[in-house]
């Protein structure tokens, strides 16, 4: 058997081969609003749309790009999206979460790269202060279906296409919808943010799905005031709407209930 302590001691990194970086690659998503143009009060037209920044140099310069950057040997890979997120759009406290590694052979002309994607769920509000960080020249929303059409850098079309299916995939089956969400919302509201993401959703009367009741724990229960009134909103209509708020249970899904 060697030994523990001579194999440490006779051990060098520069016997073997190593990527020549590990940088991490930010999906930021947001839903938009654009208010409609009618006599009436009605709710907004929303929108699924991604940050993207313009590269500033080599190599894909001026090619749209996610947003992202070069870990440091100090900080995990987590900590640099975070700071990454930090610089672009001057958020920190949003949902963010790991989704994949890229590791395709010559997929950055600048050598051995496996990047690490990341996914942001921010809203809209607080990205009106974003700016262009140093290695860009721009920085704009897009609809994700035409930043999907467009010609990005790197395998970035690809990275993009794997954080829509699986904030699609989340949309369904966690409470991620109150990224997109004021604290207290009415059901059309909802439906609105989770048909922005999921396009093909028609569960019309998934709200008896979700809601709490005497018998049963939901995601969603009605928003009451101190007295313990229900509250009501009419923001976006004539009439008034009843208004809901999340619950702290966490739904647990299984193939086998």
């Amino acid at each position: 058997m060697n030994d523990p302590i001579d194999e440490a001691a006779n051990y060098s990194a520069s016997r073997y081969r190593t990527p020549d970086g590990a940088p991490a690659d930010i999906v930021i998503f947001t839903i938009t609003s654009t208010e409609r143009n009618t006599a009436k009060k009605s709710l907004p037209l929303r929108q699924l749309e991604v940050l993207l920044i313009q590269r500033k140099g080599w190599p894909f310069q001026g090619h749209w790009a996610l947003p992202g950057g070069f870990s440091k040997e100090t900080e995990t890979l987590l900590d640099s999206a975070l700071r990454e997120l930090q610089e672009e759009t001057g958020v920190a406290d949003v949902h963010i979460e790991y989704f994949g590694a890229y590791s395709k052979p010559g997929r950055d002309p600048r050598g051995w790269m496996i990047s690490h994607a990341f996914l942001a769920l921010v809203h809209e509000h607080a990205l009106a202060n974003r700016s262009a960080a140093d290695d860009a020249s721009d920085v704009r929303l897009f609809p994700v279906q035409e930043a999907l059409a467009m010609e990005l850098a790197f395998d970035h079309r690809e990275i993009l296409e794997d954080a829509l299916r699986h904030i699609r995939i989340k949309m369904l089956t966690t409470t991620i919808a109150k990224s997109f969400l004021p604290e207290e919302f009415t059901i059309g509201e909802l439906y609105q943010v989770i048909e922005a993401v999921v396009p093909d959703f028609e569960e019309k009367n998934f709200i008896r799905k979700i809601t709490s009741t005497r018998s049963r724990k939901g995601i969603i229960e009605e928003a009451r005031d101190r007295k313990g009134e229900l509250k009501q909103s009419n923001r976006h209509s004539q009439r008034a709407a009843q208004l809901y708020r999340f619950t702290d249970y966490v739904p647990r899904l299984s193939i086998y209930s």
